[in-house]
């Protein structure tokens, strides 16, 4: 958030596998390009900092994928 990184962490650490994810929910629906699974999130979130700190107007969010990209969103009103 705003240049300060908040939260890193790899599908390695998950409990079940990407592949054992993608098997589970290809059971219910099809998977279509483009499609996000979310996974989680990992441990950073600022409800647990303390105090907690939480998003405002204006700051600035970067979330990369590695092999993919940089999405990066301003936080409006």
């Amino acid at each position: 958030m705003n240049g300060e990184v908040r939260q890193r962490a790899s599908t390695k650490q998950l409990i079940f596998s990407i592949e054992s994810i993608i098997e589970t929910i290809s059971k219910g629906i099809t998977l279509e390009p483009g499609d996000i699974i979310a996974t989680g999130t990992p441990a950073g979130v600022g409800k647990g900092m303390n105090p907690p700190r939480f998003l405002q107007t204006g700051d600035v969010i970067e979330v990369t994928v590695e092999g993919i990209g940089m999405l990066r969103n301003k936080v409006g009103e």
